[in-house]
């Protein structure tokens, strides 16, 4: 059988005055939002319902996910002092995180569950941003201008994303995915040289006894590159042809992808011809060297995405003959 990825989950507020945040930090809220998917689209694996940020907020950074705008630091990391004062994640502040894991690997059974966590880069970037940017111009400032600042503030924040994984693996999950949303705003220079050996370090603390995943989005450049990195899954946007981004990672890596989300909306014979069109570059991407195919979507679900729609795919995800 084909494994299709999971949709991300509908995020409604199931407590009256529960926001995005607090919700990640309630372990209740976490089991039943990650379950979502799987009871209704009937995805392989469930994938921890949690932010790019948690670690973050957990370690005590003042920190808040704003409506509209996405996640806003109150005081943004600009210089060595302010690397200096940043907090260090202690196992104990991600106990509700903790206990959102157990109670899930009660209730999925047999389904793994894939733990998460924003790569130090990308945290890196909210945090001497202020929040989301276009142009990451004070981020790649602070890595040009100031490179000992920038692997200290690095250095900090692979600490903070492998205590967190560990306290994940800790508590039950299957997998871990780390996660860079904007490692794609960087040349293949930079990323070799500011980001890949902290990426690096995240994958070794972890050790190769558990399914390691390593996703971007617009990384078609630094394929290669994160394919270095020690991961055992890379994720492919649908930028790149999964017959490409197997040359690009090197044999002997799991692809994960990449189905544009926007597809979703076009139809059900669009649909099918994509989701068909991938499993033929899937099977092609084996032949040439890659260890397996995880069929997902290129990113998230988009917010206005036929729930409908998502669970047809899936059914047709399944229905296909598996390609290993």
């Amino acid at each position: 059988m084909r494994q299709a990825g999971r949709s991300l989950p509908e995020y409604r507020e199931l407590r009256a005055g529960v926001g995005m945040l607090e919700s990640c930090f309630d372990p209740e809220l976490v089991c039943e939002i990650t379950l979502q998917p799987v009871r209704r689209h009937g995805v392989d694996a469930a994938i921890l319902f949690s932010d790019i940020v948690v670690p973050l907020k957990a370690a005590g950074i003042d920190l808040d996910i704003v409506a509209g705008v996405g996640p806003v630091i109150a005081h943004p990391v600009r210089t060595v002092q302010d690397v200096r004062a940043l907090p260090r994640l202690r196992h104990e502040e991600v106990g509700a995180i903790a206990e959102g894991v157990r109670l899930l690997v009660g209730e999925l059974g047999d389904t793994p569950l894939i733990g998460f966590a924003g790569a130090p880069f990308t945290l890196a970037s909210y945090l001497v941003e202020g929040g989301p940017s276009r142009n990451h111009e004070r981020t790649k400032a602070m890595m040009l201008g100031a490179p000992d600042t920038w692997h200290a503030l690095m250095g900090a924040l692979t600490d903070i994303a492998v205590e967190f994984l560990r306290a994940q693996l800790t508590a039950g999950v299957d997998a871990i995915q780390l996660f860079d949303s904007w490692a794609g705003a960087l040349s293949l220079a930079q990323y070799r040289e500011f980001v890949l050996p902290h990426s690096e370090r995240v994958f070794a603390e972890i050790g190769d006894g558990v399914p390691r995943i390593h996703f971007g989005v617009g990384t078609g450049e630094l394929l290669g590159a994160m394919g270095e990195a020690g991961a055992d899954v890379v994720g492919v946007d649908w930028r790149v042809p999964l017959t490409d981004a197997v040359r690009r990672v090197g044999p002997g890596k799991t692809l994960q992808g990449n189905l544009d989300p926007a597809t979703l909306f076009a139809g059900p014979q669009v649909v099918e011809r994509e989701v068909r069109r991938i499993a033929r570059e899937a099977d092609e991407a084996i032949a040439l060297g890659a260890a397996g195919h995880i069929f997902n979507l290129g990113h998230g679900v988009l917010p206005d995405t036929d729930p409908g729609v998502i669970t047809a795919t899936v059914e047709l995800i399944h229905s296909l003959p598996s390609p290993l």
